[in-house]
């Protein structure tokens, strides 16, 4: 699969030239409060992500070995990364250029989900507590 994304203002702009992974939603506080909702993320291998333009891209590190992308001009969320799967790159997939051929499979944390948010059902659900 070959997919393009970009963030709001096109300051960051990558092309996918690999396989994608079915969307997982994560309702967990921290992505809460960096999406502004959940994250819905994707993710491909690094390598076969290819940025068009990066100047904008920068890294939020919340905690030891993981970090947010977003774009530094518009605020758009676009990425997360873990330390612990170097092997993997979630890509917001609110940021693919359509159609994306993705549906949705998984829900992690949903537990945590917003009071004001009924989680999607039929999904795999992963909920960890502590």
């Amino acid at each position: 699969m070959s997919a393009t994304g970009q963030c709001a203002c096109g300051g960051v702009r990558y092309a996918v030239e690999g396989a994608l992974r079915n969307v997982y939603n994560c309702h967990c506080e921290r992505c809460r409060r960096i999406t502004g909702h959940y994250m819905a993320a994707t993710a491909a291998h690094p390598d076969v992500v290819v940025f068009g333009s990066d100047a904008t891209l920068r890294w939020y590190a919340p905690v030891e070995g993981v970090e947010y992308g977003f774009c530094s001009v518009c605020g758009s969320s676009l990425f997360w990364r873990a330390a612990a799967h170097p092997e993997k790159l979630s890509i917001c997939a609110g940021t693919l250029d359509q159609p994306t051929g993705l549906r949705t499979t998984d829900a992690w944390y949903s537990a945590d989900h917003a009071d004001y948010h009924k989680p999607q059902t039929g999904l795999i659900n992963h909920d960890y507590e502590g």
